[in-house]
Parts: structure tokens; sequence; C-alpha cells
């Protein structure tokens, strides 16, 4: 089954609501929008758990700094002790016993190497557990600093999220209404206040000159698959992608046909050199009429979920004719012009 074409008066030009603009436009700049924050939320959330397992660490070792501190500090009250019990002796041996008075003397030499080795011992641990404590305050600090940063970022996600959700679900209720109407207005790409520039919209190109549909997607039923969908099984390979998703033209070519309803939805055809047509099904909205010349990467509608569709995806097609029945295996198709999906 074919779906019915949309063609343009050829006495005046189709004048796209206002309201449908503003949907598209706010679905793509939320989409966006939504990336970016999603980035950087990721980014700061990563770098909170990385401090704080660093802040963890060097707790950890200013306790084990703390134990050696009092552990010397401990050993020294005793030294001082012996000292006030022994007139001053701490070492191995008694002075009383000492009959040489060069035994006196070495008594007393290895006596204060003893006091003066757990002096720079405990010095040192102290020093060392003083510069522990000013990192792991620091560290403990840049942790706490980026996990409000994130948790700001998580709470901004979420609103952006939910209106986007919410853009989405009224573009996906205006494209199922232009198709019960049998009038889907094509948007005009400039008309979109999606902040890219033309060559923003335009995707990665191989040498033969062809590239995806979509940019960001899953691949989900392939070409042949049988379901309760596909009467004669799956006639091309389905994109998985949120509504409103810019899709590409996979090469150079002219716009033929614009489908709005039947088991297509809205839908666009583009004749390409060599007798090749390509067919993108299921959009909320055609961002081009019929006789349009594109080049490869260059928007020509936005994804959706209209048609014999179970959500929001794009049906690509390859075909020999425009018509349905010529679909040829679209994946392997691509390869052959350098495009891996």
């Amino acid at each position: 089954m074919v779906s019915p074409l949309l063609v343009p008066e050829p006495s005046a030009a189709v004048k796209t609501p206002e309201k449908l603009v503003r949907v598209s436009s706010e679905v793509l700049r939320l989409a966006r929008e939504t990336g970016r924050v999603r980035q950087r939320y990721e980014r700061e959330a990563r770098a909170a758990k990385e401090q704080k397992k660093q802040a963890d660490r060097l707790a950890q070792q200013l306790r084990g700094r703390r134990v050696v501190s009092d552990v010397l500090r401990e050993d020294a009250g005793a030294v001082a002790r012996a000292q006030y019990r022994t007139g001053g002796f701490t070492a191995t041996g008694s002075p009383a016993l000492a009959e040489d008075p060069l035994e006196l003397l070495e008594l007393q030499e290895r006596d204060m190497a003893r006091r003066e080795r757990l002096g720079r011992m405990l010095l040192a641990s102290e020093g060392e557990r003083r510069a522990l404590m000013a990192d792991s305050l620091s560290t403990t600090a840049s942790w706490q600093a980026l996990d409000a940063d994130a948790a700001r970022l998580r709470t901004e996600k979420r609103d952006l999220e939910g209106r986007l959700a919410d853009a989405r679900g009224e573009l996906n209720g205006m494209a199922q209404a232009a198709v019960s109407s049998g009038h889907c207005v094509p948007v005009d790409v400039g008309d979109l206040q999606d902040g890219q520039s033309v060559a923003d919209r335009r995707a990665e190109v191989s040498a033969d000159g062809w590239t995806r549909p979509l940019v960001s997607y899953e691949l989900t039923a392939g070409f042949g698959g049988s379901g309760v969908h596909w009467s004669g099984g799956h006639t091309g390979q389905d994109f998985a992608a949120p509504t409103g998703s810019p899709v590409r033209a996979v090469g150079a070519g002219t716009v033929i046909s614009t489908g709005c309803g039947g088991p297509f939805g809205i839908s666009v055809v583009v004749r390409h050199a060599g007798g090749w047509y390509s067919h993108y099904a299921h959009l909320a909205a055609p961002l081009a009429v019929p006789g349009h010349k594109v080049r490869a990467g260059e928007w020509i509608g936005l994804s959706g979920t209209t048609g014999n569709s179970t959500g929001p995806h794009l049906h690509f097609e390859i075909r020999t004719t425009p018509e349905f029945g010529s679909a040829v295996e679209p994946v392997g198709w691509l390869r052959k012009r350098g495009v891996r999906l």
C-alpha cells in the first residue's frame, strides 16, 4: 500500500502554521540544550566521584599518619619519664655500673642519639600529618563543590528532560492530527530557530558522497524481518530515535514526493543518481517539498511515530523505483558506498 502524496499547490505556497514551527523549534532547542546539560552533568558527576575517592584515600592515610604520630609522641613521653627517674639516662645500661669514664660517655651519646632520632621522626611525622590534613581538606572541599554542581545540573537536566518530553508529545500530537486531516504541511528549515548554521546540519559524508540518515540512533528492526506489522516482510531498516530528531538525506538528489498518511505516515522520497531512491517514513514533519534539490546530510524531516508505528523511529528504505515494493537491503547498500551504521 502506497501512502498518498503531498504535492504543493502550484498557484500558491503552502504556509506552515506558526505553532508547528514553534513546537518543532522548541523540540530542537530543548534536545540540544538537554544534551549539553546531560554531558556537563556526567562530567561533573564523574569528577565528583573521583574526588570523593581521592578524599577517602587521603582520609585513610591521615588516620594512619595520626597513629604513627601518637606512637612517636607516646614514645617521647616514655623517654621523658625515664629521664626523670634515672637522672637523664634512658639507654640500655646503668651509669651506676659504668666503671670506665669512656663507657659512661658512650652511654650518654647513645641516649642523646636516641632522643635526637626520636625528635626528628616526630617532627617529620607531624609535617607529613599537616600536609595530609591540608590535602584532605582541599580535596574534600573540591569534592563537595563538584557534588553540589552535579546536584544542580541533575535538577536542571530533569527539568529540561520533562519539558522536552512535553514538547515531543505536542509535536507527535500535531503530526497525528495532520495525518488524520490529510494536510501535512512541510516546515521550512530556515524558519526553525535551532541555533545551528547550515554547515552544522550536514553529517559526515563518505568519499562517495553518502551519509547516515540520522546522527544519533539505535538500529532496531532490519530488512526482511517478519512480524504482525509487516504483511510481506520488513522492507527497510529501522532507526530508533526520539521524536524531532533531524532526518538527513543520505545522498544528493531531488525530493520527488512527500507522503501524508497510510502505513508510512508522513514520509519523504528522494531520487538519486543511478536510478536509486531513498525513502524516509514515520516522520513528525517534512522539511522539504517535491522538487527541492538536497545535498548529502541535508535535513529533510523530523523523526516521529506517524503511520504504522509502535514508537518514535525512522523507517528507511533504498528502492529501485519510487514505489513501494522495490526496496533492497539498505545497510549493505550504504556500506558499499562508504557508510557504516
